[in-house]
């Protein structure tokens, strides 16, 4: 298509978007409708796709159909990145959120066949607007995929907070259970709280229970020892608990030297941690009730 029909059709799809309105805003409706959600109300659907509508009408005069990334459909992104948002954040999949834009093809379409005055002109505006709608129902589905792994990313990361507390067991005794499998960013996550609160509560010693982690291998190791001498160097010892007799087999094939007292159970390691502070814990003598 050469220059002088680019820009015919460019202004042939601006009197249909600006004239047209009511009309297509009617199909595009009753498009959706029939691929419509439950979730997402009629009033809220009609109030979005004439923003959208208004919003082209003022793009297509300043910037054409095909640089949709061009400062002139700024307004246009950015209404279609909060709905895109939106839908993500309401669950709704990419092709339906996608959908909102593709079924605008419909009521347009039928516009320009009934406006056109030959089918070389219908072909030319339906290719174009085919064009302008693709690349912008693409758009739709790249920020509803940005969107879902920031969601993810963040659900995440406050899983790793949540399943990485540090308890105080005593006075200067903290035990951070640890449960599920040590990868180097929730290793950043362990060390980051158990130090924090090495130097919050004035802590000696740490016990590390990994009575939940279901396999230690060479990695999750490493990553015990990297989280133990962290807590050493701000002066607090380590004790680890929870160890299984098939991880304790597995540490030992594995030639890993963990450099650190262990203990099967975490009432053991409180036990020790007590007795290296000179305390210990001691049943009470039940007293005679008088009658």
């Amino acid at each position: 298509m050469d220059k002088q029909n680019v820009m015919a059709t460019n202004a042939a799809l601006v009197r249909l978007l600006a004239d047209g309105g009511n009309t297509i805003i009617k199909g595009w409706l009753l498009a959706l409708q029939r691929t419509g959600d439950a979730r997402i109300s009629t009033q809220e659907i009609e109030s979005q796709a004439r923003d959208l509508l208004r919003a082209l009408s003022r793009a297509v005069p300043a910037g054409g159909v095909s640089d949709v990334e061009g400062p002139a459909f700024q307004e246009v992104r950015d209404i279609l990145e909060g709905f895109s948002r939106t839908r993500a954040l309401q669950g709704l999949s990419s092709s339906e959120t996608a959908t909102f834009v593709f079924s605008m093809k419909e009521p347009l379409f039928e516009k320009i066949r009934a406006e056109a005055k030959n089918a070389d002109t219908v072909a030319e505006q339906a290719w174009a607007l085919t064009l302008l709608l693709d690349k912008l129902g693409l758009f739709t589905i790249e920020v509803h995929h940005r969107t879902r792994e920031e969601l993810i990313a963040r659900q995440r990361e406050e899983i790793e907070e949540l399943s990485t507390p540090v308890v105080k067991l005593w006075e200067g005794v903290l035990a951070l259970p640890l449960i599920g499998t040590l990868d180097s960013a929730r290793t950043q996550v362990v060390m980051q709280n158990l130090l924090q609160s090495i130097v919050q509560g004035g802590a000696d010693i740490a016990i590390l229970d990994i009575t939940g982690v279901p396999m230690v291998d060479t990695l999750v190791a490493q990553h015990l020892l990297k989280t133990i001498s962290a807590a050493r160097l701000m002066g607090a010892d380590c004790i680890i608990s929870g160890i299984r007799p098939q991880i304790a087999q597995t540490i030992v094939q594995l030639g890993v030297q963990l450099n650190v007292v262990s203990k099967a159970t975490l009432a053991d390691a409180l036990a020790l941690a007590l007795a290296r502070m000179g305390r210990a814990v001691q049943k009470a003598q039940r007293r005679a009730v008088h009658t």
